[in-house]
């Protein structure tokens, strides 16, 4: 999803940090195609939050929340289907209970075997990593939120709608005031915007803008992003003004009939001047395609 060459994707658990009590997240380090990954504890269970992409990294991941667990119960949960958060699932059927919302199990049934070809068309580390990878099954799926007791901890598992995908999930733990975003939020980097039409149209600027609305309202504590650096609520506000800019930058050049191209163009420099020192340029455009489409036709549910 970059023109740079990749790096390796691997998942440094050696790295974890705990950032409250039976709360841990073994950080990205900013490497791409890496994404935060949680550990969230209680007396009798322990929560994983995203598998790091193909199995190596999963089995990784696996042994690392299992020596935390220390014979308590496991569960998985993941933000969305991508293939860097969901593609390790398979190793951890029979040791955890993996659980998702609805739109989240229907992306990876519908979509999950094309993005599984196309990250593995990215060719080097990327496709070794996604060698012998299936797309994974959900033990449970849920329809409006589910609440995970973990014994003296509960975790809030919330479905958004659609922004980054059809199928966003958030992950609040209450009592640390700790909110895991999954893409929706990302520190320092342009959102991404996985529109890719007619294959891949989910994604929407307009939903997602009112998403980041209503999460930056709550303001928790601690913000672990899909990707990037641990933040307070300036990791959402950030995000929801970009998205905010972005709109306007590109629905007020809509407006006067100017060309898709010369939007792109316009709207490229103004948000790099604005955001000199973020990364992924790339995804300015296709978010801008997004948000034409939504211009010219409001987003269907």
């Amino acid at each position: 999803m970059t023109d740079e060459p990749m790096t390796d994707p691997a998942v440094r658990v050696a790295d974890a940090q705990e950032i409250a009590s039976d709360l841990l997240v073994i950080p990205n380090h900013g490497v791409t195609l890496v994404p935060n990954i949680g550990v969230v504890g209680g007396t009798q269970a322990v929560l994983v939050v995203e598998t790091g992409i193909g199995t190596a990294n999963a089995e990784r991941v696996l042994a690392f929340a299992s020596e935390v667990a220390k014979g308590r119960r496991l569960y998985l949960t993941t933000t969305h289907f991508h293939p860097e958060h969901a593609f390790g699932a398979q190793v951890f059927a029979g040791q955890a209970t993996y659980l998702v919302n609805r739109a989240q199990a229907d992306d990876l049934k519908t979509k999950g075997p094309g993005y599984l070809e196309m990250f593995r068309g990215f060719g080097g580390p990327v496709a070794r990593r996604l060698d012998g990878v299936r797309v994974p099954t959900p033990d449970v799926v849920y329809d409006d939120g589910y609440d995970l007791d973990l014994g003296g901890r509960i975790v809030r598992l919330r479905p958004t709608g659609r922004g980054h995908t059809k199928g966003d999930q958030v992950v609040k733990v209450p009592d640390a005031d700790v909110l895991f975003t999954g893409d929706l939020a990302e520190t320092g980097q342009f959102a991404i915007f996985p529109w890719f039409p007619p294959y891949d149209t989910d994604v929407s600027g307009v939903r997602w803008l009112a998403v980041m609305d209503r999460l930056a309202a709550v303001g928790p504590r601690v913000v672990v992003p899909g990707h990037g650096d641990l933040g307070g609520p300036q990791v959402l506000t950030d995000v929801r003004d970009y998205l905010r800019e972005l709109r306007e930058e590109t629905w007020r050049r809509r407006d006067s009939a100017m060309g898709e191209a010369e939007i792109v163009a316009e709207v490229r420099a103004s948000l790099i001047e604005r955001h000199p020192e973020w990364v992924g340029q790339e995804w300015i455009e296709r978010g801008v395609g997004c948000l034409c489409a939504e211009h010219a036709a409001p987003p269907a549910a």
